[in-house]
């Protein structure tokens, strides 16, 4: 069996050789179906893809995922927010990623919060209380702190910056998406060139010097108006805004959920393992953390088949 988790952007499959990863970007017509191909056998799958904007619903983002899951993989089951499998497109299919995480993990760690943040988003599960997770909607997540819209990768640094202090001048940002969290992690050594996994903004370089570019074009400047400092104090306010926002949701479900731990887990596993003085998940199951729903929902499949 195969674990399967098909976003927006990343489609990440796990099997017995280990974890596969493809930049999939369904708003562009990504060939979801000629990616799957090479994958034969059974499948589990969770999906957060329905939320593309391509589709004009969510319903008609899961249908056409499980659609065209199934043209590859016949024998695909799908997960949803129940915390059961299916085989038909429900509603309760979307966005259901996040729980199959927490299905996996809820007994060996019932006392703790799992931080998985990815590309895009990270997700902030108390695991101490997973039947209340059960229903859960994105919207709901975003209300409760459970989802928090920023990733390492893709989100635009304006999101979350008003202005910025160059040199003790405030200064307003541009609203544009003139440069990218991957361009901010990168510049501060957060990540590798390797890891900036999708396009620039620009669709440019993946190099520091082509980051720090576009980090001053954050306040309308070119590199050489603001310095490579200038370009860094940007870098480092996005990074410590971000890091208070996502710490600030880890430390109300810890509270909230009775938990006495966290453990983290994506692309970010390791940076906020740092920041929060905790492990990674990595340290617990390896390499598959880095695609962790995929992982999960395979585990939880096999489990289930090995109890009926």
């Amino acid at each position: 069996m195969i674990g399967i988790d098909i976003g927006g952007a990343n489609l990440k499959i796990v099997d017995d050789a280990g974890v596969h990863i493809h930049y999939c970007p369904l708003w562009q017509g990504a060939p979801l179906a000629g990616l799957l191909e090479p994958y034969a056998g059974s499948a589990a799958v969770v999906m957060s893809g329905e939320l593309a904007d391509c589709f004009s619903t969510k319903i008609e983002g899961i249908r056409w995922i499980v659609g065209t899951v199934r043209e590859a993989i016949p024998d695909a089951a799908f997960y949803g927010t129940d915390a059961a499998f299916h085989t038909r497109p429900v509603p309760g299919l979307a966005a259901a990623n996040w729980l199959a995480s927490a299905d996996y993990l809820r007994e060996e760690y019932a006392d703790a919060v799992l931080l998985d943040v990815g590309s895009t988003t990270a997700d902030v599960i108390p695991l101490t209380r997973f039947e209340d997770l059960k229903g859960l909607t994105d919207t709901r997540r975003l209300q409760k702190q459970y989802l928090v819209y920023t990733g390492m990768l893709r989100t635009n640094v304006a999101t979350l910056l008003s202005s910025v202090t160059l040199d003790g001048t405030v200064t307003p940002v541009s609203t544009e998406y003139f440069a990218a969290s991957a361009d901010a992690h990168l510049v501060l050594g957060h990540i590798a060139p390797a890891d900036y996994t999708c396009p620039a903004p620009d669709n440019g370089e993946k190099t520091v010097d082509a980051a720090l570019r576009r980090l001053a074009r954050v306040v309308c400047a070119d590199i050489d108006e603001i310095g490579k400092s200038g370009a860094h104090q940007v870098a480092r306010q996005f990074w410590e805004v971000q890091r208070r926002v996502i710490g600030r949701a880890v430390g109300r479900a810890l509270f909230q959920g009775d938990a006495e731990r966290v453990i983290t887990a994506g692309i970010g596993a390791d940076l906020f393992a740092r920041e929060l003085g905790c492990a990674t998940l990595a340290q617990e199951i390896g390499e598959v953390s880095d695609a962790l729903p995929a992982y999960a929902v395979r585990e939880v499949a096999l489990r289930r088949a090995a109890c009926d």
